[in-house]
């Protein structure tokens, strides 16, 4: 993943309801949105859905962190799209993950995380913050650009198509159902929110 660094460093207009919060906050630049955002602590917020959840709570996950920063390009009009990526999450990535790849009898576990796209850049603003794994995600099974506040249902149908139509014809997954792979997802959500506490 790249820094946000690589994004042009626009001025923040009064350009909606996320460039209006920032100027709030005595923000007036994109990249010191960024780093604003990165440095916000890690942590699944009350109700993803909501866009200015970020704000009022002063944490933040993937999700959410990165459709603050999706809408803000958005408004300001600079081509930085937010994507949801497939990962294999593994105990490599996740402290943990081999217990239940044993249960299941999984390779790796198909996991959803998001980033921000811009041209051939990925930036990931949760990368070094306590977010319940141990090193960055640089490769994908899968990836998709989003609109940049997708809700919980569409991301999660998102995913449902992606593991039946993409990730579950990997050779590797043979013989592997959808069931067995939401039923193990269920305890990776489990894995990492208690890895996050005990960071």
């Amino acid at each position: 993943m790249d820094t946000f660094k690589v994004f042009p460093d626009n001025i923040i207009t009064d350009s909606g309801p996320v460039s209006r919060e920032f100027l709030n906050l005595d923000i007036g630049t994109f990249t010191a949105a960024c780093r604003f955002v990165h440095e916000l602590p890690y942590g699944y917020n009350s109700d993803r859905d909501d866009l200015m959840i970020l704000f009022k709570e002063r944490f933040g996950s993937c999700t959410t962190k990165h459709a603050v920063i999706a809408t803000l390009a958005e408004e300001l009009g600079l081509p930085i799209h937010k994507a949801v990526g497939i990962y294999a999450m593994n105990e490599e990535i996740v402290a943990g993950a081999d217990a239940i790849l044993k249960k299941y009898g999984l390779p790796y576990l198909p996991m959803l995380h998001c980033f921000l796209a811009y041209g051939d850049h990925r930036v990931d603003l949760t990368e070094g913050n306590r977010n319940g794994k141990k090193r960055s995600i640089e490769e994908f099974l899968h990836t998709e650009k989003v609109i940049p506040n997708i809700s919980k249902k569409e991301e999660y149908l998102l995913y449902r198509n992606a593991l039946t139509n993409t990730v579950l014809r990997r050779k590797e997954l043979d013989g592997i159902n959808v069931k067995q792979i939401l039923h193990a997802r269920e305890e990776g959500l489990a894995l990492l929110k208690a890895n996050i506490r005990q960071a």
